[in-house]
């Protein structure tokens, strides 16, 4: 059977890769009129996130990057940023939260 969620019962909810990365923790959700268009996560000092992001706050991750919502959130692969060797951002699918 489905479940519902209040999409306030999803805040501070842990968000990991599909690959198992712990990439950070929900802080809000970005609404349209009449759907949820992404995911603000917080970068953690603990996360993935974190380590790549250097000073940005967080992410605004895609509401199709996401595969479930439960006690934990998982995301796909292709919503970690990945950055090349010069340190600039390569995939620009998010955006940084300051």
């Amino acid at each position: 059977m489905l479940k519902m969620k209040k999409i306030t019962e999803c805040y501070d909810v842990k968000v990991f890769t599909d690959a198992g990365d712990y990439f950070g923790d929900i802080e809000e959700a970005v609404l349209t009129q009449t759907k949820v268009y992404g995911w603000r996560v917080r970068a953690t000092k603990a996360s993935f996130l974190a380590r790549v992001l250097g000073n940005a706050k967080g992410v605004i991750v895609p509401h199709q990057l996401v595969k479930c919502i439960g006690d934990i959130m998982i995301i796909s692969k292709a919503a970690v940023p990945s950055y090349s060797e010069e340190g600039e951002e390569a995939a620009p699918e998010q955006e940084a939260v300051a």
